[in-house]
């Protein structure tokens, strides 16, 4: 993992040098107090040489406005790199999600995402800058000090060493706690995260239901959370600190006595002794320093470690002799297709299915019977295992083929429509984002929504809202429907496209799917079973089978599963249909 972090370096490390090198010169002057102190109490006031005062004094503070300029470029562009690995790592995470199955979706909720790419890479951030600059002050501070000490006296320095490795074995013991409590604790804040961005999202359906209590009991819930393991993990850095920080006081205790004794017993003269309490410090410090660090070490190796979890998620990739899906003509064959989610339960047994060139196969059935399951399959948004079967495009096996070629050749049309915060443009253009203006026009009007959006204030220049939050149902699966005829793809999905809509709507919305289908071939799961009436051929999807095949005609012959559902739909709603 070190060797991975250390990677992010690599294209500053001109200025990491830069920095490293401000940071060692701000050690060694920081070196030059107390030697410029024992010079003044030894030889320059017993020998009242004022001018070597001065000229000392002026030496110094030349020096430390040099160090003045030096912090500044430590500080700002010691952060500019952690900015910018931060930013590095974070386009990193972001690009390597995008390519991320949907199985890792399934599993992990958004805002937890969310506290990897935000809070986490902070910490990481702030351990880039400050990890290399604190171990090189810190350690080049310990070297130089404790060699001058030793050449003031070298048995109060063997004492003073004599209590680091206490210290170094008091932090090994209570680092290791100080981690697991800190990793809980981000644990515990990924979870607040995750209820946040859930009860804002369905925001409306909180207040529709005025469950707002409920909501901000299971915020509360994980808020107490994030609370106790944040009382964990404060209570571990307090005995941390003010377990090292009393062993570095006994230092002081230990020289103020120690140096007591050898200053009576003549061991040491009272410049020395003076000089040897002040520079103390420079020994004490950088040690002080170290300790301190370990708690934002802990914040970044942790928050690292949550990135590299992602980064190591395995991302879809295609088979190594894939070629490209060209020359679409849209034949869709599913041959002997099984499937399951996981090891428990197969949702798909045996399927086989096809679908000529510009033919229209609708697929029907109750809810969970895997007729969604289907049209997951065919973009490869999930993979069949092994043994299960093949599903062809043109003949090709679609896990021979590239992915990013499969998915430009399939448009899918759902009924939870997602539109992107932004411009009704955005939207519409996100089906072909170098699009002309005339072809982003010409695809709103096959869609039936130009006319609506030329009453709009600011047109196709119109901000939705989150999710299109400011249009009707209606208007959303209109724009939805622009973005697929303007990627103009030779193989449609229409996954329950009209079931959310009202029945004056839905009429509307057929007219542009229609449109959508012609010449192309469409595999359509409905729920409204009038609408797949002149579909090619219909599926009854059961279970994870087929159990029945044939037009509308052929299977209303028969007394099937399909006739009895046609009938109780009828029956049971005041559904009128329009020829």
């Amino acid at each position: 993992m070190l060797k991975r972090f250390l990677s992010y370096y690599k294209p500053h490390k001109k200025m990491l040098a830069l920095d490293m090198l401000s940071a060692l010169l701000i050690s060694i002057i920081g070196m030059v107090y107390p030697i410029v102190t024992n010079l003044m109490l030894n030889d320059y006031i017993p020998n009242k040489a004022y001018k070597a005062i001065i000229i000392a004094g002026s030496a110094v503070l030349l020096l430390y406005i040099i160090r003045l300029l030096l912090r500044y470029f430590v500080q700002y562009y010691g952060h500019v790199i952690g900015v910018k690995m931060q930013s590095q790592m974070r386009c990193d995470l972001f690009g390597h999600l995008e390519k991320l199955p949907y199985k890792f979706y399934d599993n992990n909720e958004t805002g937890k995402i969310m506290t990897r790419i935000t809070s986490d890479l902070f910490e990481v951030c702030e351990l880039a800058h400050h990890g290399p600059e604190n171990i090189l002050i810190s350690a080049v501070m310990i070297i130089l000090s404790f060699t001058y000490l030793f050449t003031i006296n070298k048995f109060l320095t063997l004492i003073i060493f004599a209590c680091v490795p206490v210290l170094i074995f008091v932090t090994y013991r209570l680092r290791r706690g100080m981690k697991k409590a800190f990793e809980d604790r981000r644990k515990s804040n990924a979870i607040i995260n995750a209820s946040v961005e859930s009860s804002i999202t369905g925001i409306r359906v909180t207040k529709a239901y005025t469950n707002a209590e409920l909501e901000a009991e299971k915020f509360k819930k994980g808020d107490e959370s994030f609370v106790d393991s944040s009382k964990r993990a404060y209570k571990a850095m307090a005995k941390f600190h003010s377990s090292t920080t009393f062993i570095t006081d006994i230092f002081n205790v230990f020289i103020l006595i120690a140096g007591g004794f050898f200053l009576y017993a003549g061991k040491i003269s009272f410049g020395d002794y003076s000089t040897f309490i002040v520079s103390v410090n420079l020994f004490i410090s950088p040690i002080t320093t170290l300790i301190g660090f370990m708690e934002q070490f802990q914040n970044g190796v942790s928050g690292f470690k949550r990135f590299c979890e992602i980064m190591d998620e395995p991302p879809e990739t295609d088979a190594e002799d894939a070629v490209p899906l060209e020359n679409v003509q849209g034949k869709i064959e599913f041959k002997n297709v099984t499937f399951s989610y996981d090891t428990t339960k197969e949702v798909l047994h045996g399927i086989n299915l096809t679908a000529e060139k510009g033919r229209k196969l609708a697929l029907v059935g109750p809810s969970g019977g895997g007729k969604t399951t289907l049209c997951h399959l065919l973009p490869g948004f999930y993979r069949l295992g092994e043994g299960g079967g093949e599903i062809l495009i043109d003949g090709k096996n679609i896990n021979s083929l590239t992915t990013v070629s499969v998915r430009r050749s399939i448009g899918i049309v759902q009924q939870d429509v997602f539109l992107f915060a932004g411009t009704i443009r955005d939207n519409i253009l996100y089906g072909k984002p170098n699009a002309t203006e005339e072809e982003m026009i010409a695809a709103a009007k096959r869609a039936n929504i130009h006319d609506y959006i030329t009453t709009l204030k600011n047109g196709y220049d119109t901000e939705i809202g989150e999710r299109g939050v400011k249009l009707s149902g209606g208007q959303k699966q209109r724009i939805s429907i622009a973005r697929v005829f303007l990627k103009d793809p030779a193989i449609l999905i229409l996954d329950e496209a009209t079931s959310a809509l009202d029945n004056t709507t839905e009429v509307l919305i057929q007219q542009s799917l229609d449109e959508l289908c012609k010449g192309r071939t469409t595999l359509v799961v409905a729920h409204r079973l009038s609408t797949i009436r002149g579909a090619d051929e219909i599926a009854v999807v059961m279970n994870g089978s087929i159990t029945e095949r044939g037009t509308h005609d052929e299977l209303m012959a028969n007394n099937s599963t399909y006739k009895s559902l046609y009938s109780l739909q009828f029956r049971d709603n005041d559904y009128v249909e329009l020829n």
